[in-house]
């Protein structure tokens, strides 16, 4: 086997929260990453640029993290269907040069997503999923379009189900991420709509406690090839009244907020706790407490809005 940091990981959404984190994390640990600009919004122009990156790829080995995704829980079908098309049509085009003992994908999904209308949490890998958005229906699509390529190409694969992912970096204009939003709307001193009941319970995993898993759980595919679903979780539940409490702790003042409604809010779960028991080993990675990563939130979105990034 080729050593990992010999191994070149191909990060596909680097210029998001999760990507971003994964490329930062390998390249503290000398292994050499590759990205690409990928125009999400041409779709002949996404695959061709994907296409391209995954020829340059070379033949003694190498590794991919699927980070990629703008689509969230309110996004259209028209939306998450394009997203699924381009990844179909790369993913079919695509056959590998490399030896597949040689190489590891893994590709990023989400807990909440999948398991929203599952019964009996905490939610486990055994446990079946039950989307009930388009979204959660879009990511088990995404998951089955990687398990063909990888059953296709002989390519150990590993699937992550993520939960609430948080921390600095992340995009606000999404209007995701209760986290940063609470974050901005404590410094902008305007009140945030929150539109699921204050005991809504969800596991808030940070970025890079996330993206050491993924890294380490690319090393165990490298050790136990095969195909994988592993949820990334903490393990660690609060509510929203929890995760108000927390930032309020941080701050030193009470997040603004207000109880609003949105028929968004038909397609959230009331509790979403996860257990994982699948490689338990992975969890020695979740090292991040709540109000450190709040604080870690807090400072990285008063710097944003401090200095502005500005436009091309």
């Amino acid at each position: 086997m080729t050593p990992a940091a010999e191994v070149p990981l191909w990060v596909v959404g680097a210029g998001g929260l999760l990507g971003g984190a994964v490329a930062r994390a390998a390249r503290e640990r000398g292994i050499p990453v590759l990205t690409a600009r990928v125009p999400w919004s041409d779709p002949d122009a996404a695959v061709a640029a994907l296409t391209a990156t995954a020829a340059s790829l070379p033949t003694t080995g190498w590794r991919l993290a699927w980070c990629a995704g703008s689509g969230v829980v309110s996004s259209t079908t028209d939306h998450l269907d394009a997203e699924v098309g381009t990844l179909h049509r790369f993913l079919t085009g695509w056959r590998p040069q490399a030896d597949a003992n040689r190489c590891g994908v893994f590709v990023a999904s989400s807990a909440g997503g999948v398991y929203a209308g599952s019964a009996s949490p905490p939610f486990t890998e055994n446990t079946e999923p039950v989307p009930i958005s388009p979204y959660g229906a879009a990511k088990l699509r995404v998951e089955r379009e990687f398990e063909q390529f990888a059953e296709a190409r002989a390519v150990p694969l590993l699937v992550g189900r993520i939960a609430n992912l948080y921390g600095p970096g992340q995009d606000l204009g999404k209007g995701q991420g209760l986290v940063s939003l609470l974050c901005e709307a404590h410094l902008r001193h305007r009140p945030l709509s929150i539109y699921v009941p204050l005991d809504t319970r969800r596991d808030y995993l940070y970025v890079d406690d996330a993206a050491a898993m993924v890294l380490d759980g690319l090393d165990l595919l490298a050790e136990r090839p095969g195909r994988r679903v592993r949820i990334l979780a903490s393990g660690r539940p609060a509510t929203v009244a929890e995760l108000l409490g927390e930032l309020r702790r941080v701050s030193r003042r009470r997040p603004p907020m207000i109880l609003g409604s949105s028929p968004v809010a038909g397609m959230q779960a009331a509790d979403l706790r996860f257990r994982s028991v699948v490689w338990p080993e992975l969890d020695r990675q979740v090292r991040t407490p709540l109000a450190v990563g709040i604080a870690a939130c807090l400072a990285a979105v008063d710097a944003s809005l401090r200095c502005p990034q500005e436009g091309p």
